[in-house]
């Protein structure tokens, strides 16, 4: 059995979204949804899909308690989804190539410290670009900066507003996200 660790710091929707596609996948499951936001709408997700959940506090992410829990889980990937902290290098080093992020822009474009939800799409749209998209990478020690697995690219006819565009990107990850995502198990095996 292949598991999964979603980590996430929202409303989940993404989260929820994975843990229903591998519900009844025999061979692959969402073991753990891991917070570091006691107050999120993504503990109440798991708890409805009967996922176990953790909230921590970056103190805990970033002394390695974090990553002993996830090793006695024998947990084989890592997700993120709207999980703003940085991963600490013990996690990255452990788990190299096998903690993935989606990131609601095409990278190179729109990534860094700070460049999550609106404010990406706000830079979208100041830039007038035509078009945007999802970008799924793998993570390292910096933001937005691992290896591109996927993207996928919509387009962006003029005046779109920025919450059309953020539609428009949320489809995109609600689509290929969790395909993605059993793709990179699937490799594993």
């Amino acid at each position: 059995m292949k598991k999964i660790a979603i980590f996430a710091s929202g409303n989940g929707t993404n989260a929820e979204n994975i843990i229903k596609y591998f519900n009844r996948n025999p061979t692959k499951q969402v073991s753990l949804l891991a917070t570091n936001n006691q107050f999120s709408k993504v503990l109440d997700r798991a708890k409805k899909h009967h996922i176990p959940t953790i909230v921590f506090s970056k103190e805990e992410l970033n002394s390695g308690e974090i990553l002993i829990r996830l090793k006695s889980q024998q947990i084989n990937l890592i997700v993120l989804a709207g999980f703003l902290l940085k991963i600490p290098r013990k996690i990255t080093d452990h788990y190299f190539n096998r903690i993935i992020n989606i990131h609601p822009s095409l990278l190179p474009l729109y990534g860094g410290k700070g460049m999550y939800g609106l404010h990406v799409h706000q830079k979208v749209f100041d830039s007038k670009d035509k078009e945007t998209g999802i970008t799924i990478h793998y993570v390292n020690a910096k933001y937005d900066d691992g290896k591109i697995i996927f993207q996928a690219k919509c387009e962006i006819k003029p005046n779109t507003r920025v919450k059309e565009i953020a539609k428009k990107v949320h489809k995109l990850e609600m689509k290929f996200f969790p395909r993605i995502i059993e793709n990179i198990l699937n490799e594993q095996d």
